[in-house]
């Protein structure tokens, strides 16, 4: 079993070389290497989970921030305030993982592209969808092609009796 020596959590050189063994060993190094822009990379190119062990400053950096979210989209979780507002940062991992609309801000969620790219990949992620947004009858059919459990969240009943939509909930039967 792989081990990480704490009394070189200092050494940027053994943590360099730990990292690109087990991204997350960068849990175990020093406050100082996990603000360090090489040995962050360098762990979060090995496992994009590392994302979570970086320091504040680099979760606001989109350079460290998007090859995370770009391989394993939920870690966008790990992500800055300012970067869940980010659209490319959010937009990379929902083609991935429709689920971080649930991570990203208000405003994106509010966004047509980023909703509409979400719910093609996780129809039921429609639920974090603004309210405007699950009244929008293209992301709706969308959502409930993707997933037919997403119709709970359209946000009228109006739309929930669009024929449209009605057909594509319960499809005339092949006889």
């Amino acid at each position: 079993m792989e081990v990480f020596d704490v009394q070189r959590k200092n050494d940027k050189q053994y943590v360099l070389e730990k990292v690109k063994q087990n991204g997350k060993f960068l849990e175990f190094a020093s406050d100082e290497l996990k603000d360090d822009k090489e040995s962050v990379l360098s762990a979060v190119q090995q496992n994009a989970e590392a994302l979570e062990f970086a320091s504040n400053r680099l979760k606001n950096d989109k350079e460290v921030v998007l090859p995370s979210v770009q391989r394993i989209g939920w870690t966008a979780c790990y992500a800055s305030e300012k970067l869940k507002a980010d659209k490319d940062v959010i937009l990379s991992g929902i083609q991935i993982d429709g689920q971080i609309l649930y991570y990203a801000s208000k405003e994106l969620r509010d966004d047509e592209e980023v909703v509409l790219e979400a719910v093609k990949h996780k129809g039921l992620i429609l639920k974090y969808a603004s309210k405007r947004l699950r009244n929008n009858k293209e992301i709706v059919e969308t959502a409930i092609k993707q997933d037919k459990r997403a119709k709970a969240y359209i946000a009228s009943e109006e739309l929930l009796q669009d024929s449209d939509i009605q057909a594509i909930l319960n499809p005339p039967s092949q006889s």
